[in-house]
């Protein structure tokens, strides 16, 4: 059985930040593979501002092309209907693969307006990945309140005892990136150089993609 995390997100458009992230998880968790899952249809955004699903899948297979241990799923893309957590993960859990989770602190503090919480935390190891310089803090409150009512116990660093319904806080290095700030500069038709894989600013470029959609 593998060690496998699912980063899940619209990806609109996939950047560098995201593969940094995904790299550094590799390591800290020790895992056997990243499987990026690209939303076919988010629940939680305008669906005015994504690109297609399937421009969205084609630039993450882009990007992540070349490295042995990332891998990119169309699970989402295959499924009709509103893109739910929990539909992948009982879709992935059949691989027989032990399934990480991986979620800002933003996300993680939201969790509880997905589709079923406490299912999508017995279905996988959830992993928190707050941004550098974020005011996550485990103990806060909000936090506490989501922990409890997914049915999680506590939060834990990489290589402190866990327990099944233990969430871990798993600290990695952020760029400042964003999906956003590279559909505006697609937009105004500024450099999107060093910010996404080549492969994908091409197909962007060629793509004609983000030229008519506001940030």
């Amino acid at each position: 059985m593998g060690r496998t995390a699912v980063f899940g997100g619209s990806f609109n458009p996939i950047h560098v930040g995201h593969l940094l992230m995904a790299d550094e998880m590799l390591e800290q968790l020790d895992l056997d593979r990243v499987l990026f899952v690209p939303a076919a249809t988010p629940p939680h955004k305008p669906p005015a501002s994504l690109a297609p699903a399937e421009d969205r899948y084609a630039m993450v297979r882009l990007a992540v092309e070349g490295h042995p241990r990332f891998e990119v799923s169309d699970v989402e893309l295959r499924r009709a209907g509103p893109s739910f957590t929990v539909d992948t993960l009982e879709t992935l859990q059949g691989r027989g693969d032990e399934l990480f989770l991986l979620a800002g602190s933003e996300t993680f503090l939201d969790l509880l307006s997905w589709r079923h919480p406490r299912r999508v935390v017995e279905l996988a190891r959830l992993v928190v990945v707050p941004r550098t310089g974020s005011a996550f803090d485990p103990d806060s409150a909000a936090a506490q309140k989501v922990l409890r009512e997914v049915g999680a116990e506590t939060f834990a660093g990489p290589g402190e005892p866990v327990t099944p319904r233990t969430v871990l806080v798993v600290h990695a290095t952020s760029l400042p990136i964003s999906s956003s700030d590279l559909r505006e500069r697609a937009r105004l038709g500024r450099s999107l150089a060093y910010r996404a894989p080549e492969a994908v600013i091409h197909y962007i470029h060629r793509r004609g993609l983000y030229a008519a959609v506001t940030a």
